[in-house]
């Protein structure tokens, strides 16, 4: 399979830079380069009438949040998402990320509130899972002031960020509460192992690399038997049982592809709905680049509607 004309014709702009590889850089300015560059591949996002900066409590001390209201009228309490965006654990947050919580919000007619969790390696595993359980758990808590419907709760994520929204869809089926009613998962991180299938056909030239994945994995993690840890890698759950329904968003040359399509498998196999869409000629990253890449908002506009059917089936 090709890469699409219009990702092939941004991956070989991405690949003409001349840069030194993540890990050689200062932190610093590899946080804001990677902020940079998606921001500057995303179309602008809906204008909605209310967005607000907060800082709720966490375990770790505050964590920032960013609350979007759609404009659509509402008859009663919105259904609301939480949104863990993608990082590597290590980069990117709230800004790189707005665009996509603007039109979730809007188009699945619902709150999102946008978590801004802890980063490796000021912050390792298990912070950033503790950040984000902490949060929704804070989103269940205060629906009604919010004008949300504590019933209606989805959680999403990209890459890391879908990492975190399984884990806190696990533990919540675990602990009995928050209620979350759907998983929105974008190419996310579900193994800490670097063998699949994908990791070797796409190690290097389609965005993200191999050898990158690796990199954020050790700043992240503590121990390499961190790897098995379900709070880490939650392929590795023993039961995955009453779990809620999810669609996995995949991209074809992907490291992360067998990722994704290995947890839809096992999630089916423990009886739980699961709708699978692999974009053709996508890469690592598409999702957040609506300013170049059609199929950018071809898969937001599915998540949209998938979102708004799990919604109204509460």
């Amino acid at each position: 399979m090709e890469l699409h004309p219009q990702t092939q014709e941004l991956l070989d702009q991405m690949n003409e830079v001349e840069a030194p590889p993540a890990w050689e850089q200062p932190l610093d300015e590899l946080r804001v380069n990677f902020n940079e560059l998606v921001i500057s591949l995303q179309s602008p996002g809906p204008q909605l009438k209310r967005v607000e900066n907060r800082d709720i409590p966490g375990p770790h001390g505050p964590i920032p949040v960013r609350i979007y209201w759609p404009d659509e009228p509402a008859d009663g309490p919105l259904p609301v998402l939480v949104h863990f965006h993608g990082s590597g654990f290590v980069v990117l947050g709230l800004d790189s990320h707005d665009n996509a919580c603007r039109e979730l919000s809007q188009g699945a007619n619902c709150i999102t509130v946008a978590v801004n969790y802890r980063k490796a390696p000021e912050d390792k595993f298990p912070k950033p899972t503790d950040d984000a359980w902490a949060a929704t758990k804070w989103v269940a808590d205060n629906c009604a002031e919010l004008g949300g419907d504590a019933n209606r709760i989805a959680v999403c994520g990209d890459s890391a960020g879908g990492c975190l929204a399984t884990v806190v869809a696990q533990r919540a089926t675990v602990e009995e509460g928050p209620n979350i009613v759907f998983q929105l998962l974008v190419y996310p991180v579900t193994d800490m192992s670097d063998d699949t299938d994908s990791y070797r056909r796409f190690a290097d030239g389609y965005n993200l690399t191999a050898d990158m994945m690796r990199w954020f994995m050790r700043l992240y993690l503590n121990t390499d038997e961190e790897k098995t840890n379900p709070a880490a890698a939650p392929i590795r759950a023993a039961d995955l049982a009453g779990l809620p329904p999810a669609l996995i968003i995949t991209a074809s040359h992907d490291p992360l592809l067998d990722d994704g399509i290995n947890y839809g498998n096992k999630l089916r196999a423990a009886g739980v709905p699961v709708t699978h869409t692999d974009y053709p000629g996508q890469i690592h990253g598409f999702w957040n680049f609506t300013g170049r890449i059609d199929a950018a908002y071809e898969a937001r506009n599915e998540a949209c509607a998938a979102l708004r059917e799990a919604f109204a089936m509460r």
